[in-house]
């Protein structure tokens, strides 16, 4: 994806297909980033609960409890930033791009939105790295 976007967005640049063909990908793989933070978040429960360093709830006496504090807050943050991107950014940029398509408008719009929806998802790929980050400095001590 990383090769292809440049070469899409720049082909695609003021086209509605670009906004189609953004709608159509948000639409396949939202699910997708749901289902892998579920699995991750039911994993990381039961791999937790069955650590020896596990005290308890909200015990952090020891530094595996902090490392994995941290860890619970960057997951926390991928919480957060992926149901703003749901649930507020996605629906506007739908219809800021049904305005585009329909002539009525909505280019500043619309590109605002596609600038905070990059910002968040990259802070969503930061925190991801940061949990697997984390788990691994837990695994370590």
């Amino acid at each position: 994806m990383l090769l292809v976007w440049p070469e899409v967005r720049r082909t695609l640049s003021q086209s509605p297909e670009l906004h189609r063909l953004l709608q159509r990908l948000r639409l396949r793989f939202t699910p997708w980033a749901n289902l892998s933070l579920a699995v991750l978040i039911v994993t990381g429960l039961v791999q937790m609960s069955l650590n020896p360093n596990y005290d308890g709830l909200m015990q952090f006496n020891n530094p595996w409890s902090r490392v994995i504090l941290f860890k619970h807050i960057a997951l926390l943050g991928m919480i957060v930033s992926g149901a703003v991107l749901q649930l507020w950014v996605f629906p506007a940029l739908e219809r800021a791009s049904l305005l585009i398509e329909r002539g009525q408008g909505g280019d500043d719009d619309h590109e605002r939105l596609r600038r905070q929806e990059v910002r968040l998802t990259w802070l969503n790929a930061g925190l991801g790295v940061a949990v697997l980050a984390f788990s691994a400095w837990a695994g370590s001590l």
